[in-house]
């Protein structure tokens, strides 16, 4: 079997929800040799992309999603591992704070993108989902004077809103200076965070890692 057969055999099983399926696609693809990382984000990722816009257009509903990330999560249960294997030794990024949004509790694409960050070198401190602003903010607060990365995902446009006041908020409490800030999310856009006058934006959890690479430099 080709490489391009197994990463669209993983991505189908995203998208078909194949909760049990996937962790077993993952071990035959490390064993064919391909990195975790590729398996991710040219198999696994594709397919939670498809799920995202399906479940946008209405093609899909929650319970949908949801077994889809849970399937996806089966799979990061095998691919972690191997991932930290690959971080290098003493590397430190910094600290990335990430979260979901308040009144959002979708943490397919936070938890992906959370264990990424870690796989490269960040220190890690995962608030959760629905978090309230405040609670990011306090947050911040206690690493003032670290190198701080704020990492916000939100996949509705009424819980991305809350973004906006964050932003506010930092500015409020002269914290805004002090940490870079990134959100992400179905309908995060440059646009909005040019708006908002946020730091960054990535379209999936490997590229999130590299532009929280960038930022922090």
């Amino acid at each position: 079997m080709t490489n391009t057969e197994i990463f669209d055999k993983l991505r189908d099983a995203v998208v078909n929800q194949n909760v049990a399926g996937t962790p077993e696609l993952c071990k035959e693809a490390l064993a064919s040799g391909i990195p975790a990382l590729d398996i991710i984000t040219k198999g696994l990722s594709v397919g939670m992309k498809i799920v995202g816009d399906k479940f946008e257009a209405a093609e899909i509903f929650l319970p949908q999603i949801m077994m889809s990330g849970k399937a996806m999560s089966n799979a990061m249960e095998v691919l972690t591992p191997e991932l930290e294997k690959n971080k290098k030794e003493g590397e430190e990024a910094g600290l990335a704070i990430t979260f979901v949004a308040e009144g959002d509790i979708h943490d397919i694409g936070h938890r992906l993108v959370t264990t990424m960050l870690g796989a490269n070198g960040f220190q890690i401190v995962d608030l959760g989902v629905d978090v309230l602003n405040e609670n990011v903010v306090e947050e911040a607060a206690k690493h003032k004077g670290n190198k701080v990365l704020l990492v916000g995902s939100a996949l509705m446009t009424t819980s991305m809103l809350g973004q906006k006041d964050l932003m506010d908020r930092l500015r409020e409490e002269k914290l805004r200076d002090s940490v870079k800030c990134m959100f992400g999310g179905a309908p995060v856009s440059e646009k909005w965070i040019a708006e908002i006058g946020a730091d960054a934006t990535a379209e999936n959890a490997a590229e999130a890692a590299k532009v929280a690479l960038e930022v922090m430099k």
